[in-house]
């Protein structure tokens, strides 16, 4: 499990902390949420996209926000990289400020290609 990139952005009083992990395994990645949840554990979510090659694996998770809002996203950025074996998690502060379902589909795009980046 090796750090490969973070960023944070910012959106409408909202803090967003993007991380893309190397992983090879299932475990992995229930070891990096874990891992996360201790240290951001005031975060009002963890949304999260993991997708290996063998054993074929992909999944994801909206952690709370409106279905398929948050986890889709970040699987599809990962997808649309073409990027295996890897674990992209997008962890939420709220700021107080609603961004809506259309909102936050932009915001978790935006920080999964920010740590998607080459």
């Amino acid at each position: 499990m090796k750090l490969l990139k973070s960023a944070e952005v910012i959106e409408k009083k909202s803090k967003f902390f993007g991380y893309l992990f190397e992983c090879q395994s299932e475990d992995e990645v229930k070891k990096i949420l874990l891992d996360l949840k201790k240290e951001h554990s005031k975060a009002t979510h963890i949304c999260w996209a993991a997708r290996m090659t063998t054993p074929f694996y992909e999944r994801a998770s909206d952690d709370g926000e409106p279905s398929g809002t948050a986890g889709r996203p970040i699987l599809s950025v990962l997808q649309k990289r073409d990027l295996n074996n890897v674990c992209g998690v997008v962890v939420r502060y709220f700021g107080g400020v609603k961004l809506g379902a259309g909102g936050l589909v932009r915001i978790y795009s935006k920080v999964a290609g920010e740590i998607c980046k080459d």
